[in-house]
């Protein structure tokens, strides 16, 4: 992805002043923040001391940017004008109230307010930290339930759809490289042998008491913002997968990513474990916001959420891996395989703590 033009899309927005769309904006400071792996993100400072976040759009990700930036415009501006008591950060806008620029090179750009004194945290280091973070998640999708789900525009299609994450293992066991196929035959076969996670996907999306929802669809700790000085939750961020989804996809994400002791990319499934305050933290904190807007049978089954994710992410794991790597960046040869492993042996994990703790019959 080109980067070399974050000079001209930074002076593109720094120039606008609502009423005069041309204003010199004097000399102007530009620092890289987060890691860049999706979306280079900088934040701007202006002579003026006003400062705002610019945001490079991955179109390798992100095929059609401005469907990205639509989605977001809408749910911002029925934050704005329903009053829905949740914060998203403003959009800012360059020439002719444009919030999405496209650069000299064809690199498409958006911007924006910087959200002052706030951290975030790659990693839940309490349950008050994930309960607090599911929460959020839950009050995003809570507050949107009055809106039209229908107008949000689909990036990236079938993202969390079980189904088609099934029939991509079985193509990758077909088509995928023998010598690979071959070693990851012990984990096809234990996630075939789930294959009743893939039914109760196809139940849930063909009937109307499992909606479709205002989904955030990348809900991890990392796109929470935290106040500095109280701790507490500032806003959520980084909407660029903002879509209609069902209700498990947010939740089963943080359950993935926080309630387990180590992440996807641990080397000893041995000591994989569920740790109960934050599993239990991240549903409470969860049911909290999201109880009353939930159907009876999304309540009934809302233990299935993590069961359901980290199902899926162990299929796309095991998948890239036969087909050779060619979506997941690799630091090593296995290490899909690795990724694979991993996330089946957290959902077996999971599967016991269910058994055990909440006497689900799975």
């Amino acid at each position: 992805m080109k980067t070399a033009d974050h000079h001209e899309a930074a002076f593109a927005f720094a120039s606008y002043n609502a009423g005069l769309c041309k204003l010199a904006p004097g000399k102007i400071n530009i620092l890289p923040v987060g890691n860049g792996l999706i979306n280079h993100t900088y934040q701007v400072t202006c002579a003026s001391g006003h400062s705002f976040l610019l945001q490079q759009i991955n179109k390798n990700v992100f095929t059609n940017p401005r469907d990205v930036q639509d989605n977001y415009i809408k749910i911002w501006r029925y934050s704005e004008f329903e009053s829905i008591g949740l914060k998203l950060p403003s959009p800012c806008y360059h020439a002719k109230l444009n919030s999405l620029y496209k650069d000299s090179n064809g690199e498409y750009w958006r911007a924006f307010e910087f959200i002052k004194d706030s951290v975030t945290h790659s990693i839940a280091k309490t349950p008050q930290q994930a309960k607090a973070t599911a929460k959020a998640f839950a009050k995003f999708t809570s507050a949107f339930k009055g809106f039209d789900v229908d107008t949000l525009k689909i990036i990236i299609p079938d993202f969390h759809n079980v189904s088609y994450r099934y029939s991509e293992m079985e193509n990758a066991e077909k088509k995928g490289r023998k010598d690979l196929i071959e070693k990851a035959q012990p984990i096809v076969k234990e996630l075939k042998d789930r294959e009743r996670y893939l039914h109760f996907y196809e139940v849930i999306t063909s009937t109307e008491e499992f909606p479709l929802r205002v989904m955030h669809h990348d809900a991890k700790i990392a796109n929470v913002l935290f106040n500095k000085t109280t701790g507490r939750v500032s806003c959520i961020v980084d909407f660029d997968t903002v879509m209609p989804g069902y209700f498990f996809s947010d939740l089963g994400d943080m359950i993935r990513s926080m309630a387990c002791n180590y992440d996807e990319n641990f080397l000893h499934p041995e000591k994989i474990k569920i740790r109960k305050a934050y599993y239990e933290s991240i549903i409470n904190g969860y049911l909290s916001m999201m109880e009353k807007d939930l159907t009876a049978p999304e309540k009934k089954y809302i233990h299935y959420s993590g069961l359901l994710m980290i199902y899926m992410q162990a299929m796309r794991f095991i998948s890239d891996f036969m087909n050779g790597s060619i979506y997941y960046k690799v630091e090593y040869a296995g290490q899909n395989f690795d990724r694979a492993l991993n996330q089946l042996t957290l959902l077996k994990r999971l599967e016991e703590y269910l058994r055990s703790e909440h006497k689900l019959k799975i």
